[in-house]
This record gives C-alpha cells, sequence and structure tokens, in this order.
C-alpha cells in the first residue's frame, strides 16, 4: 500500500468525491485507509455502565485506497505515485509533477 498516515489525500469515488483531508491511520491488512471527516456513519453505541443510556456517535470509517490519491504537493491535484532511489533506498515521488512526497 503506497498510502502512509500523514499524507494529504483527495477522494475520487463515493459520496464523499473532491474532498480532502489527511490520513489519521493506514489499514494495510484491509488495503483502506481513516480521514477524520470523512465517510461518517451514525453507530449505535451500547451503555458502558449500568444505568447509563445508550448513544448515536457519529464515526469515520474506512475507505478503500482506490478511492483515494496523494495529493501533489506542488500542483495541489491528486497524483499516482512513483518509486525513487535516492542513496542507499528509496523515496516516494509524484507521478505529476515530479516532487518527492517523503
Amino acid at each position: 500500500m503506497k498510502i502512509k498516515k500523514g499524507d494529504n489525500i483527495i477522494v475520487i469515488a463515493g459520496k464523499d468525491r473532491g474532498k480532502t483531508g489527511k490520513v489519521s491511520k493506514a489499514l494495510p491488512a484491509s488495503f483502506a485507509v481513516v480521514i477524520p471527516g470523512l465517510n461518517i456513519k451514525k453507530v449505535h453505541e451500547r451503555p458502558k455502565k449500568s444505568g447509563q443510556k445508550g448513544q448515536i456517535v457519529e464515526k469515520s470509517l474506512p475507505i478503500h485506497v482506490s478511492n483515494v490519491m496523494i495529493v501533489d504537493p506542488k500542483t495541489n491535484k491528486g497524483t499516482r505515485i512513483g518509486k525513487k532511489k535516492s542513496g542507499d533506498g528509496y523515496v516516494r515521488i509524484a507521478r505529476r509533477s515530479g516532487a518527492v512526497i517523503d
């Protein structure tokens, strides 16, 4: 998975299409990312203690990585990601402008 925690992304498909945000959690096992404020659903929670009432809470649920793109640092548009050898390792680059993402 090429998207990591802290990356700025734009949603390219779904009900939140066109919205941007920062990845707060990456889930590589399910190829998904969580972005606060996007893909919000109402979740019914049970009471935690006796005497307490249940609640309806709004939660940001994961979005599949195929529905998001990284925002290019130079053009502020969605871009694909490539790798470039730099010294002894690799860095991620934006395909649109060639700017280094890491």
